[in-house]
């Protein structure tokens, strides 16, 4: 018995060695520096990644691990995040600035090390400090490991489409004068698609991105919302789409032809090339939930152009693609039929037995002036401030230490452990709600979960202000969305809709309009985890917490220690 145990453990150790052999490292650079980019007949000095806008494309496969130093050579500080990387144990190289480090200043430089565990799919990486990550993002494409495949047949073509947020102006501008006046900031001025707005823009058709396609091919389409502030429709003109994944989780395969992602998520779709060999527009706009709130409303085309499409005759102009209808702005019908049709492929893991009960409220609210200001920088509605809150604290970031560093190195009066992990008061969250509650207050609070504890997140809109469909998205982990729903959450009836078969798994939640999502997860990732909107304008204005795990037994459930180039504050 003791000579089978003893050749088990040599299986499993070799085993273990072969399946990392095939494993690689990846050494990237990142130069951040201000380059100049031409868009909407205007020149920028916009902050890009190696000159590139957008970003470059990393490629890895399962398994592989990344390492990317990031030099600094702009005029701002920056720190880079992984969008939906676990980043087991690996925390110091999430990059939220102030949560998991302090920011890259000026000059200096970090290196992200980080191995990809499990995940396949569809990814991104973008700044995390300030509004930079207007034009500093790009596509992290995550393939099977070598010699696995999809669980579908494979494409032919395999293209990523990143929607992308462009204003004609330096967004770190937009943000400040926003900040200074305590209103709203400016809305775009167009929509991309890989950096180019595309033809139903001014200085714009000689840029316009074309994604190619041959009759009777099955091509593999990544499409990202990489736009600041915007969820958005997406469609291309005559052309069904199989959704097959989001977010780097595979799904059961569906039939639509739009899809919408908020800001931070990801789809893939299959395309079939069985139209008439020609030119369609792919096109993107905006899915607009909150009333009475401006946005932009222009569309951004690409082009799916046929490589048997008949070429024009020499002087005559090329074919004009055809044009896809778009639902309207408000339409969250469509919304709402898209994500109830999300499931996982089969059966998963789901937990059953809950150990954390959490119960968030999201949305937004108005500061009265503070006594130190003037009107000037009081021009939200009726001389307020704009701001937001989960459970009605407004998060703070912390400015000369990270979350994370305060925490590994015992510092006190960094944050307090008090967040409310329920709200501090019940009301009518979707209903007609009083005006006393909506200033919330301010706070550097954060919720301690223990290792491997079984969360259940309710996350509810509210209708203060407005109500809105809010992407959640929580650093650190992927988490089943087991349900969502209009109104107020009632555990008494809501419970029974409660899909624990086969949820989608996400990294980022579309929080449903005057509405709700349950999400559940095993907290096994110790770690200090940003949990936030992803719609930038509510992240400067509160709305974010932080999940602070703790370690587990032993190293494997321990987060490493910090890197030696760990910025300093």
């Amino acid at each position: 018995m003791e000579g089978l145990n003893t050749f088990l453990a040599i299986f499993v150790l070799l085993a273990l060695a072969l399946s990392s052999t095939n494993a690689k490292i990846q050494e990237h650079e990142f130069v951040v520096q201000a380059t100049p980019v031409k868009r909407l007949c205007n020149t920028h000095s916009a902050i890009t990644v190696n000159g590139q806008f957008p970003g470059p494309t990393l490629e890895v496969n399962n398994g592989d691990t990344l390492v990317v130093k990031v030099i600094n050579k702009a005029r701002y500080n920056v720190t880079i995040h992984w969008h939906g990387i676990r980043q087991m144990r690996t925390g110091w190289a999430d990059g939220p600035e102030f949560v998991t480090q302090c920011p890259i200043r000026p000059g200096e430089s970090y290196t992200y090390r980080f191995t990809i565990e499990g995940q396949e799919g569809t990814l991104w990486w973008h700044a995390h400090s300030s509004w930079l990550r207007a034009t500093v993002y790009g596509a992290l494409i995550i393939h099977p490991k070598l010699g696995e495949t999809y669980p579908f047949p494979k494409p032919k073509r395999d293209t990523h489409i990143l929607l992308g947020e462009w204003w004609d102006a330096n967004p770190i501008n937009v943000l400040k004068q926003a900040t200074q006046t305590g209103g709203a900031p400016n809305v775009s001025d167009a929509y991309t698609i890989n950096g180019q707005p595309g033809d139903l823009y001014k200085c714009s058709n000689q840029g316009t991105t074309i994604v190619p396609i041959d009759s009777g091919e099955t091509n593999l389409i990544r499409v990202i919302n990489a736009a600041l502030n915007q969820p958005l429709f997406f469609t291309i003109a005559n052309h069904k789409f199989t959704v097959v994944g989001a977010d780097a989780s595979y799904l059961k395969p569906f039939t639509t032809t739009v899809i919408m992602l908020g800001p931070g998520q990801t789809t893939d779709v299959l395309i079939k090339g069985d139209q008439p060999p020609s030119r369609y527009y792919i096109a993107a706009r905006a899915y607009q939930s909150a009333q009475n709130a401006g946005f932009d409303n222009t569309t951004t085309t690409a082009i799916l152009e046929y490589k048997s499409a008949p070429c024009p005759a020499k002087g005559v102009a090329a074919i004009t693609p055809l044009m896809p209808s778009l639902p309207a702005y408000n339409d969250t019908n469509t919304v709402t039929a898209f994500s109830k049709s999300l499931r996982s492929p089969r059966r998963v893991e789901v937990p059953t037995e809950i150990d954390e009960n959490f119960f968030f409220t999201i949305g937004l609210g108005l500061e009265n002036c503070p006594p130190n200001f003037n009107s000037n920088q009081c021009q939200g509605p009726n001389g307020t401030r704009f701001t937001a809150s989960m459970n009605n604290v407004s998060f703070v970031l912390p400015n000369n230490i990270s979350i994370l560093q305060a925490h590994q190195l015992g510092v006190q009066g960094v944050f307090t452990t008090d967040f409310p992990t329920n709200p501090p008061l019940q009301f009518d969250y979707t209903g007609n709600v009083s005006r006393s509650l909506w200033q919330p207050i301010s706070g550097t609070k954060v919720t301690k979960v223990k290792f491997g504890s079984r969360v259940e997140i309710v996350l509810q809109d509210t209708s203060i202000i407005s109500p809105e469909n809010h992407p959640i998205h929580l650093h650190g982990y992927d988490f089943y969305v087991v349900a969502e729903g209009f109104g107020n959450f009632d555990p008494k009836k809501d419970t029974s809709k409660f899909n624990l078969v086969d949820p989608p798994q996400r990294n980022t939640v579309a929080v449903p309009v005057n509405g709700w999502a349950v999400i559940r997860f095993v907290a096994d990732n110790p770690g200090a985890w940003i949990m936030h909107c992803h719609l930038d304008v509510h992240i400067g204005w509160g709305l974010a917490t932080v999940l602070l795990v703790d370690n587990g037994e032993g190293l494997l459930e321990t987060l490493e220690t910090p890197p030696e180039d760990l910025p300093l504050c």
